[in-house]
């Protein structure tokens, strides 16, 4: 069966002068600003669509990670993941760096890499992001 997410933003103004708010129509969370310079300048405590995407690309990593590891037979004690997006203006969203750290007893560094470059490779956000270069460090911890 296919899960169907949304999100909600309202915009007024250009997209230079203008701002909106974002809210995600699935969870209990505030609604957060969103304007032109937080995403092409960075702006503290304004959130923009890339960070967004970073958030659905960690999640996503760790948890088709967690599977590819569970399939050859390691139990992860724990993965963090953090995803770093880029955002150029005029181009567009030109990459996103994978910075992984895990806890997997009993694997080799040669089968964590290998297994996470393939849930690099083989998460649905991943190959959403097609279009762009993904990178990835992975150690263990």
């Amino acid at each position: 069966m296919a899960l169907t997410s949304e999100s909600t933003t309202v915009w007024t103004g250009t997209l230079f002068e203008g701002s909106g708010t974002t809210r995600l129509d699935s969870s209990k969370l505030a609604e957060f600003d969103v304007n032109w310079k937080a995403r092409a300048e960075g702006e503290a405590g304004t959130t923009n669509p890339e960070e967004l995407l970073a958030a659905a690309h960690s999640a996503c990593f760790s948890m088709a990670f967690s599977l590819a590891l569970a399939e050859a037979g390691h139990t992860p004690e724990s993965i963090q993941t953090t995803a770093a997006v880029t955002f150029q203006p005029g181009e567009g969203v030109t990459g996103s760096h994978l910075l992984v750290s895990a806890r997997v007893p009993g694997i080799t560094e040669t089968e964590f890499e290998r297994i996470a470059d393939e849930a690099k490779a083989n998460c649905p956000i991943s190959k959403a992001l097609g279009g762009t270069t993904i990178t990835i460090e992975a150690e263990l911890a």
